[in-house]
């Protein structure tokens, strides 16, 4: 695609370096899960094992959702530079994380039924096998998470044209914790699996495994409501931040002559926001100077003040 020359005095959004980080350790934890995957799945298939091919399967839909996540980071850095996306690349992110915990949450309803046909239909465990199944897949999403988890770049500057740069971690952002959620729930699948194992064979408490599987799938549901209601705020331009809302307010509203009539704020990337103010004033400032009153807010990051003089 043509990139449009960026000229000096122009705004630019660049993909700063910690998200160049978290681009490298999602490819490495999507590399790591496809690994863990095809193993699986081939020694499932030549061994005869239900329980291994079920899980390799398993973690394939977390490959593929981590695939996504990874996309996104991808694309929004590849695209970082394009002038024809108004406001920079950041909503690819939130569409992946999007995509990614409609994902996450198929994987909890199909948890929830298997569950149920367990528990209606019980059969005979391996519990043997799959302990060591659920072990390596526990100690793999622990590798996994660690790694996506490095600290090492969580608290780089956001660098910005306008000098409106500031500290920011990776929990503000939801590409990311799609991905870590995807990591985190197939650690405590293991974990509750690990569970319900041991609960069968020392205890023959066959109904722990569908128990188990039912309250590891209600978690999840619930994790990727969260985020679904997260991304699709923002997507859908429903992101008012109502403390920068009434502060902005206040300080557009902080003389006697000013009203403001119509006010619009959006979120454009992580911690920054778009806003437009139309006001009504008979007093004799200028445009310039109510943005300046605005200047105590970096997360500010594109301004626009309309002004409507009244007689």
């Amino acid at each position: 695609m043509h990139h449009q020359q960026i000229k000096s005095w122009q705004h630019q959004h660049t993909f700063n370096v910690e998200k160049k980080a978290i681009e490298k350790r999602t490819l490495i934890v999507v590399i790591i899960t496809l690994a863990m995957m095809i193993t699986e799945i081939l020694i499932g298939w030549v061994s005869n094992s239900m329980a291994l091919l079920a899980d390799g399967w398993h973690m394939g839909t977390h490959a593929f959702a981590l695939g996504i996540s990874l996309l996104a980071y991808v694309l929004a850095r590849k695209y970082s530079t394009d002038q024809s996306f108004t406001f920079g690349t950041w909503k690819i992110e939130i569409l992946g994380a999007y995509t990614s915990a409609i994902v996450l949450g198929m994987v909890g309803v199909i948890m929830i039924f298997s569950s149920l046909e367990r528990l209606l239909k019980p059969l005979d465990i391996h519990y043997n096998q799959a302990l060591l199944v659920a072990i390596i897949g526990l100690i793999v999403n622990l590798a996994c998470a660690f790694i996506l988890n490095i600290k090492d770049h969580a608290h780089e500057p956001h660098h910005h044209e306008h000098d409106h740069s500031h500290p920011h971690n990776t929990h503000d952002d939801l590409n990311f914790k799609s991905a870590y959620l995807h990591v985190v729930a197939d650690a405590l699948t293991s974990v509750l699996v690990i569970v319900a194992l041991l609960g069968v064979k020392y205890f023959n408490y066959n109904w722990l495994d569908p128990f188990m599987g039912m309250v590891g799938a209600i978690l999840i549901l619930s994790w990727a409501a969260t985020l679904v209601r997260s991304t699709s705020s923002i997507l859908l331009e429903r992101d008012m931040v109502y403390p920068l809302v009434n502060a902005i307010i206040a300080q557009i509203e902080s003389d006697n002559d000013t009203k403001i009539s119509d006010l619009h704020l959006w979120k454009v990337a992580q911690n920054q926001y778009a806003c437009i103010v139309s006001l009504v004033t008979g007093g004799p400032y200028t445009i310039e100077e109510y943005k300046k009153r605005l200047n105590m807010f970096p997360e500010l990051v594109h301004v626009t003040v309309e002004k409507n003089l009244c007689r």
